[in-house]
């Protein structure tokens, strides 16, 4: 792999000699030097030549030296994360993964206060096809860092001559440390704070020992309010990647190369808002999977969430038959201690808990829950999902510095008695790489201050909820970010479809997708729209053996929608 920096004396050297007019202005909105790696077998875009069988793999590459990673080793572990975290690698249909040599193009976009930068990162293929200029713009999917949405977008693109563009539009895996006063460096690796510029710099003293600092939870910034915003930013990075890449065909813009916005769950959203957004005309298309978007008038999902953590574990007693991931005694007995609590909270009578997880669930269903996405309480129940959900998005939406944390979330590495310790430095050497952006992850735990027995988890689950329906600063603070995030259903590409799976059990479809095209079509928008019946949120639960032959992956619809795009833009 060769890297070089592009500064501005490169810049006019590439644009020496070259006849036809380039457009080498470098945008405003970066906060740092491009970092250009190449990359060729074995190390190619799709998969850094892992392979189909590499990505299976039970284990991640290995590491030449466990402290010191290089950035490398550490692109290698992130792609192997992020296709892992994302797609059905054993889907039978799945026997090959195309190999695409290229340039990678990477880049902080400045942030808020200078204290956070969000990523980018342009893939641009050795067989670009300058015949049919195309560029993919894609946000990583959840929390994830800049590859987060590889699996969906590069798999498709890439093999097709298309450059990819990523953004981890504010979220990502920049984690700081501050036992070690240590960030991420703009190729992965980590440095002390003030060596070098870093992803996230969350300012000093945090009030929990061995506290570590996520982008998304503790920028102060709101990311998920600039979502639309940032996906654009990418979309221009893109654009400025190929002009460097190919100068003797600049400039390449709106005009002259097709721009399609492909995005899974945030990323979903995240395409959807952009396109609302493009005053410029400068996406053509957009895809969005199972997207986590607000429509007018809908719940979020910071409601639908908080209501479905503290309910629905009571309420699998009256689900008998679902898959779970822990055995039926300690599911059984943390359903019963729920049920307790919501009775002493009067949110269900008192009596048998088979009573009053019926009650449960048909507060579930008065509330708009219907029994497809509650078919998958066990497996959440078993990952914990919904507090790592609300643990991380209280802070973000309150705004909360790492040093005062929401409803007592914190997050450290954890000893084996669940108390918070320090990071060894080849843990923290790995966290750009391996960790999803929000914990639990990589060895980084929640640490919940409210745990108490019996219902470990209620007291903090209770603050949140109290969270949405509090009058105090933080609580209005909450509901002003939430309601930023808020959709018009106004896209303006002149291609949109949407794919949803009916048994979304993250973002149910009768909040987001539904509610969404509704909306669209009401404005005048022709808005396509595909359900996926027996399809779910995670493609990759379906590794699970408890979800073998319930469910079908949601990515091959994805991908089918991007080639109905590409052939209605032909």
């Amino acid at each position: 792999m060769r890297t070089i920096a592009v500064t501005a004396a490169v810049i006019a050297a590439l644009a020496t000699g070259c006849s036809a007019p380039t457009r080498m202005d470098r945008p405003d909105f970066l906060a740092s030097e491009i970092r250009i790696t190449t990359h060729a077998a074995p190390d190619d875009l799709v998969s850094a030549g892992l392979g189909l069988d590499g990505l299976r793999a039970q284990l991640p590459p290995a590491v030449a030296q466990a402290e010191a990673p290089t950035a490398a080793e550490l692109r290698r572990r992130a792609i192997y994360a992020n296709w892992r975290g994302i797609a059905h690698l054993y889907d039978p249909k799945a026997s090959t993964l195309a190999s695409v040599p290229g340039r990678e193009y990477a880049a902080f976009v400045a942030g808020a206060g200078g204290a956070v930068a969000h990523r980018v990162l342009a893939q641009v293929p050795d067989a670009f096809d300058r015949r049919k200029r195309c560029l993919v713009v894609a946000p990583a999917s959840g929390s994830r860092g800049v590859y987060g949405a590889i699996a969906l977008a590069g798999a498709w693109a890439l093999p097709r001559g298309c450059v990819v563009v990523y953004t981890d539009k504010g979220a990502g895996t920049g984690l700081f440390d501050f036992d070690s006063d240590t960030g991420v460096a703009l190729d992965g690796t980590r440095v002390a704070r003030g060596a070098a510029p870093i992803e996230f710099d969350p300012g000093h003293g945090p009030a929990a020992p061995h506290a570590v600092a996520f982008k998304h939870a503790h920028s102060g910034a709101n990311p998920e309010a600039d979502w639309g915003r940032l996906t654009l930013e990418a979309a221009r990075f893109g654009l400025h990647a190929l002009d460097l890449a190919f100068p003797d065909a600049a400039p390449f813009t709106p005009e002259n190369t097709r721009v399609i916005a492909a995005g899974l769950s945030n990323g979903g959203g995240a395409v959807l808002r952009a396109s609302e957004a493009d005053s410029e005309g400068l996406i053509d298309a957009v895809v969005a999977a199972a997207p986590n978007v607000l429509p007018p008038g809908a719940r979020p999902l910071f409601d639908l969430a908080s209501e479905a953590a503290l309910l629905q574990p009571c309420a699998l007693l009256a689900q008998p038959d679902l898959p779970h991931l822990v055995v039926e005694p300690v599911w059984r007995a943390v359903a019963a201690a729920r049920c307790a609590t919501l009775a002493e909270r009067g949110l269900v009578s008192r009596g048998a808990p088979e009573i009053q997880a019926d009650e449960a669930l048909a507060r579930l269903h008065d509330s708009g829950w219907t029994n497809g996405p509650l078919a998958l309480g066990g497996i959440h129940l078993g990952t914990d999902l919904w507090r790592a959900i609300l643990a991380s998005y209280a802070q973000a939406y309150a705004r909360a510095p790492a040093a005062a944390p929401v409803c007592g979330y914190s997050f450290a590495p954890l000893d084996p008695a669940g108390a918070p310790r320090a990071a060894t430095a080849a843990e923290r050497a790995l966290w750009w790489s391996d960790a999803s952006g929000i914990a639990s992850t990589a060895g980084i735990g929640i640490v919940d201050a409210g745990l108490a027995l019996p219902d470990v988890h209620a007291k903090g689950l209770a603050c949140v909820r109290a969270l949405w329906a509090g009058d105090d600063a933080a609580a209005r603070t909450l509901r002003a970010s939430i309601e930023a995030t808020r959709a018009n259903a106004r896209p303006r590409a002149r291609y949109v479809h949407v794919v949803h799976g009916a048994d979304d059990s993250l973002i149910p479809v009768a909040h987001t997708s539904r509610r969404y095209v509704e909306a669209a079509r009401a404005n005048g928008i022709a808005v396509i729209y595909d359900e996926i019946a027996h399809a779910q949120h995670f493609d990759a639960f379906l590794a699970f053996p408890q979800l073998a032959g319930r469910y079908v992956p949601l990515l091959p619809a994805a991908h089918a929608a991007l080639d109905r795009a590409w052939s209605a833009l032909e």
